[in-house]
């Protein structure tokens, strides 16, 4: 019974030595550590050449008018039954093209394409930030075959710290329950060294990128 006792001692005072440190990102200079390479030629450029390299995608437009066009036109390529979306704004921009998409969780079986917005994305990994606190909730970028992310110049940020930032900063004390950084489809190798899409999650990442 002591030996229990000492091992769990030992195990709480790990805790509080870990949760009072300083955190490592925050220490880290960014002139020197190589986690922060120059992010070239611009933010945007470096988002699509770093989604690019792990077979996301991005579709650039110039204005909010012009991507939910493009966004039309990519949704047409599946039964709208099938196009399911939480959000708000998406749903009502789309609703005035005369498209109405599913949105009852009971149908998410048939599911092959989720809309949903971010928090962040980050340049310099080509990653989408994403929380349990947008209307989507954690399913629509987990469940359906291509997750389309919605987009705007105002959430473009340089580095992984700058997106936990900017998350902090929005919620304060009242942190989401779940952060997931996205970056690209989902992907594994363990089976024999083969790469394979979609393998736990979404085989297409497609963002939506306006400039507005």
């Amino acid at each position: 019974m002591q030996k229990q006792s000492n091992s769990k001692k030992n195990i709480l005072n790990r805790i509080a030595g870990v949760s009072t440190r300083t955190s490592a990102i925050g220490s880290l200079e960014r002139s020197t550590n190589q986690i922060y390479k120059a992010i070239e030629p611009d933010l945007l450029t470096c988002f699509v050449n770093e989604l690019a390299a792990v077979n996301g995608k991005v579709v650039i437009c110039e204005t909010n008018d012009e991507m939910y066009a493009k966004l039309a036109d990519l949704i047409s390529t599946v039964a709208t039954t099938q196009v399911h979306c939480q959000e708000p704004a998406i749903l009502e921009a789309l609703s005035n093209m005369s498209i109405d998409l599913g949105h009852a969780t009971a149908e998410y079986d048939m599911m092959q394409m989720g809309i949903t917005t971010c928090e962040c994305l980050v340049a310099r990994t080509g990653s989408v930030l994403v929380t349990s606190r947008l209307a989507a909730g954690r399913k629509l970028n987990v469940f359906p075959p291509i997750h389309v992310v919605i987009a705007n110049q105002s959430q473009l940020v340089g580095f992984l710290d700058d997106a936990i930032a900017k998350v902090s900063e929005k919620y304060d004390d009242n942190i989401p329950s779940t952060i997931s950084f996205i970056t690209g489809p989902s992907r594994t190798a363990d089976i024999e060294k083969t790469l394979v899409l979609g393998a736990h999650g979404p085989k297409e990442l497609i963002v939506f990128f306006s400039k507005e």
